[in-house]
């Protein structure tokens, strides 16, 4: 049986604002529909994705800007940053992590994880391994997000 993810809801405080955030970032609109009830869907699908987002009015009880790691997979991180901030995005330089592959989502000076000092460091991996150098922005609202470069996929993915 598969189990694919198909949509991720986002937390917003202000819908239009985040429209046009997403519009502006390249995403394809799919859906922008209000119901009588006062209820607001807004869909958009990243472009290459087989994953959406929604966000809307009474859409969710979550804190607006609480969603966090939300991974962009991209072929090229520096030239899908640039694209990003050809289109006006705040996106921030292209780093990887000191302690590997997986990037632990937070800045560098910060806390200790699992034992091992964790920080971001300037520049794409050295050896631009797979899943390890990163560029990250928020939305708006300050969900957070981080494009990924992998070139070469882990066996059975």
């Amino acid at each position: 049986m598969d189990f694919k993810l198909e949509v991720v809801v986002l937390p917003v405080s202000d819908v239009d604002r985040a429209k046009s955030f997403y519009e502006a970032l390249g995403f394809r609109l799919d859906v922008d529909n209000t119901f009588s009830d006062g209820y607001r869907l807004v869909h958009f699908t990243p472009p290459g994705s087989q994953c959406s987002i929604m966000f809307g009015e009474a859409m969710t009880s979550a804190a607006p800007g609480s969603a966090q790691g939300l991974y962009l997979i991209v072929p090229d991180v520096e030239q899908a940053r640039a694209e990003l901030v050809d289109r006006g995005i705040k996106v921030s330089e292209v780093f990887h992590d000191a302690g590997g592959l997986l990037h632990h989502g937070h800045e560098a000076g910060d806390a200790v994880h699992r034992g091992t000092d964790q920080e971001r460091i300037a520049g794409p991996h050295p050896d631009r391994t797979s899943y390890a150098s990163y560029a990250a922005f928020s939305d708006p609202d300050g969900n957070g997000w981080l494009l990924q470069e992998i070139t070469e996929r882990l066996p059975g993915r």
